[in-house]
């Protein structure tokens, strides 16, 4: 192989949580349901030379993390959220370039018709 880098993207669609989230006191007492979609950038050729794990990014990690902030202490904000995820993967994954994260909050508790309220971040290493 003569490239000297493969440009990478590892998604994670529709991970599910339950967690209590949200400006109304109720979202914080009662909780809801969440969906995250996460997007993670790297170099992946030390990876594909090696066919190992420790030379990519692995997914297992990112899951950890998502679910580290998900279910921590409570936010008014899902952009809080995403903004912790992302920083947290940043901090966590070395080899990781940018990551893009969608959360999607369902069962909205507003008095209007909608499938869900979602936020989209991402951050690159400076």
């Amino acid at each position: 192989m003569n490239r000297q880098s493969v440009p990478t993207r590892l998604t994670i669609k529709n991970a599910e949580f339950y967690a209590y989230h949200g400006v109304k006191a109720e979202e914080q007492t009662l909780g809801g349901k969440y969906q995250v979609d996460l997007e993670l950038y790297y170099d992946g050729f030390a990876a594909v030379l090696s066919d190992n794990v420790n030379d990519a990014v692995n997914y297992e990690e990112a899951m950890y993390v998502i679910g580290e902030i998900i279910n921590g202490d409570s936010t008014s904000l899902i952009e809080t959220l995403a903004h912790d995820i992302l920083s947290m993967l940043l901090d966590k994954i070395p080899r990781l370039a940018k990551a893009t994260v969608r959360i999607r909050k369902l069962n909205v508790p507003i008095r209007h018709v909608v499938d869900f309220i979602e936020v989209e971040q991402s951050l690159s290493r400076e």
